[in-house]
């Protein structure tokens, strides 16, 4: 009993953690607050905000796995708190478009080092027949994150401070966690493979990797783009104001909180591949629905189908990548981190393309396009499970 107490006190913390790696999904939504403050933004420049925070997990997802080997998990995760503090506290002290490019800049580093480091970490704090059960959890918490985001700061834009209120109430977060995680002992297993630049990138030689890697890429890249856009949306084909159009982005999240947990349940019945094509198939379908109706309940209806069929498959794509070369996974992990850098890549396309055209349509369009990516990969993920 005793045993089981202390493995409680432990994970508690470390599943905190996923509530702050949540944080990065505010970016969608501090992205159109951010060009409502400064007139001169148009939406190809409001957008780069996403590329200064998500162009990291690009260039330090396998230099984190380093930095992991040598100084442990724990204070990887640590460091981790550590930048995120540092980085909702910036545009407390100084609020300007470039400020406020550097703040997401630090929010990306530390978002990086806390994705790469703590599902190792919760290795370390859990039996090894409960972990999957576990990381799905993590999974949730960090969903429920994301779901409350936009909430806050709608309500927080209602405020003396504005919706800025939401970078002190990030950053006393993360020091709670940043205090309970380093006053919980935890006692790391040794270090096994270690991950390296060059056994990394020679997984590029296996074609289902590629694939893959570059699913990741789409996913994250649709994720921020939807929800750099739909707010946007509402506000041009429903007329909402914008604190009431960012609630759309909670709307989403919550379909993609239900999606989760019913995932886990649907494959337990069935196959990765059936349920890979089922969610891929139903997420069009939204994307389709968004772009013919401009009916305020429609488009949430269509929103929430998006989310349901996206909920599960950036974790089915990791699987399949973790069985296809199960042997290394240290260096898949580090590979299939590295795609979360989509995130950098398509937002500031669909700025470009909704200013020149002049309506969210057109990036909605650009979405649903990228999206046909996935409805390609059904065939590689079948192929995958025919060997």
């Amino acid at each position: 009993m005793e045993k089981k107490d202390t493995i409680g006190i432990k994970i508690l913390p470390v599943m905190f953690g996923f509530f702050i790696m949540g944080f990065v999904d505010i970016i969608g939504i501090a992205i159109n607050y951010v060009k409502q403050d400064f007139i001169f933004l148009n939406d190809a420049l409001a957008n780069m905000l996403a590329m200064s925070c998500f162009f990291w997990f690009l260039v330090l997802s396998i230099p984190t796995g380093l930095l992991m080997n040598k100084i442990g998990r724990k204070k990887t995760v640590l460091l981790s708190f550590v930048l995120q503090v540092i980085a909702f506290c910036i545009p407390i002290i100084s609020y300007d478009f470039i400020v406020v490019m550097i703040a997401f800049a630090v929010v990306g580093i530390g978002n990086t080092l806390l994705q790469v480091a703590l599902n190792p970490l919760v290795t370390d704090v859990v039996q090894k027949g409960k972990l999957t059960g576990t990381l799905t959890l993590g999974q949730f918490v960090k969903a429920v994150c994301s779901f409350l985001g936009p909430i806050i700061t709608s309500w927080a834009s209602g405020m003396a401070f504005g919706w800025k209120l939401i970078f002190p109430v990030y950053a006393v977060t993360s020091l709670i966690a940043l205090v309970w995680l380093w006053l919980t002992p935890i006692e790391e297993s040794k270090k096994g493979e270690t991950v390296s630049f060059r056994m990394t990138f020679k997984l590029f030689n296996d074609t289902y990797i590629v694939a893959f890697f570059i699913g990741i890429l789409v996913l994250v890249g649709v994720d921020v783009g939807m929800n750099t856009t739909f707010p946007k949306l509402l506000m041009e084909r429903c007329g909402l104001e914008l604190n009431e159009a960012g609630l759309g982005n909670s709307v989403y999240f919550f379909a993609r909180t239900l999606g989760a947990l019913g995932g886990g349940i649907f494959l337990l019945k069935y196959s990765e591949t059936k349920f890979f094509t089922f969610s891929v198939l139903l997420a069009a379908i939204g994307l389709v629905g968004m772009l013919m109706t401009g009916n305020l309940w429609a488009m949430l209806a269509c929103v929430v189908i998006f989310g349901l069929g996206y909920a599960n498959l950036f974790a089915i794509i990791f699987s399949l990548s973790l069985k296809r070369v199960s042997d290394r996974a240290n260096e898949v992990s580090a590979l299939l981190i590295m795609g979360v850098s989509g995130g950098a890549l398509l937002p500031p396309l669909l700025g470009v393309v909704s200013d020149k055209s002049g309506t969210q349509m057109a990036a909605l369009l650009v979405i649903t396009i990228v999206w046909l990516y996935m409805v390609w990969l059904i065939g590689k993920v079948k192929g995958i499970n025919s060997k």
